[in-house]
């Protein structure tokens, strides 16, 4: 009977879902621990965008950084715009890191509350859903 519940909890899953973590706030007066978390996820500029797969261990980083980037879940009709107009290919450093993307300010500005206040009280920051695909939008 165990070996029936572990195989039931690991179906694989056919689509592989992509997040996009924006980097919202600057780096001045960051604690060590999040500015190197934040390093690993090559997040180094105020509106730099990363698409990284959903896997627990990127979760995990998103959730320690949570009070300076915002994220979720990104669709593949806002992926390609992403990658064709700010995409960029360096000859030099192909297949070594992956990229990431530098947005300008989202037009019309973040939401009422501002940059310090998460998404769900009216602000900028943290978990967003697909709504994140509207943000990048604004910021292409």
């Amino acid at each position: 009977m165990k070996s029936e519940s572990k195989e039931t909890k690991t179906e694989p899953k056919t689509k592989k879902e992509k997040i996009a973590v924006i980097l919202i706030r600057g780096l001045i007066g960051v604690n060590q621990t999040v500015k190197d978390t934040l390093f690993l996820l090559r997040l180094r500029k105020k509106h730099t965008c990363v698409v990284v797969e959903n896997t627990e261990s990127n979760r995990g980083m998103i959730k320690k950084v949570k009070d300076y980037v915002t994220y979720g879940e990104i669709n593949d009709e806002t992926l390609k715009s992403l990658i064709s107009k700010r995409g960029k290919k360096n000859p030099k450093k192909e297949g070594r890191t992956k990229p990431f993307f530098e947005l300008a300010p989202p037009k019309g500005g973040f939401e009422r509350k501002g940059t310090k206040k998460g998404f769900k009280n009216g602000g900028a920051l943290g978990y967003r859903g697909n709504k994140i695909n509207d943000l990048i939008k604004r910021m292409l």
